[in-house]
């Protein structure tokens, strides 16, 4: 079967990402898609500092070790706010679950609120856990 010509300046059968100009719900829809595999290697890497415990003195201050680096804390920053970022977009899904929030202003506004809300959060956290260990 052939397939259907269109005219010069008509739009293509098969819209793609270089047709379309990125909006911020795609975008809110690529990063909700990314931070549920973040959630997935951070419950891994989480499971691996448990683990460690069982494992002795040694196989601990490894796990440590590589959570308490630069990368580790970088790594560990990441996955506090995919948790967040996942939660607060959770709930905006839920609400178009029950019918609410589909004209585009209201997708919009929800959606730097969820992505406002999620930093503030992981700001929050990282604050509030230096604070509490003093920097360390």
């Amino acid at each position: 079967m052939a397939a259907r010509k269109t005219a010069p300046n008509s739009r293509p059968l098969s819209p793609h990402l270089q047709v379309y100009r990125p909006q911020i719900t795609s975008f809110l829809s690529i990063i909700h898609r990314l931070t549920g595999v973040a959630l997935t290697a951070g419950a891994l890497l989480f499971s691996y500092w448990i683990i460690s415990t069982s494992y002795g003195e040694s196989a601990f201050n490894t796990a440590q070790s590589l959570l308490g680096s630069w990368f580790g804390q970088f790594v560990m920053f990441g996955f506090t706010f995919a948790i967040f970022y996942h939660l607060c977009n959770g709930i905006r899904h839920m609400a178009w679950d029950a019918g609410r929030g589909y004209d585009m202003p209201t997708l919009r506004k929800s959606g730097w609120f969820v992505v406002i809300i999620s930093l503030s959060l992981t700001a929050l956290t990282w604050i509030a856990a230096y604070t509490q260990t003093g920097g360390a």
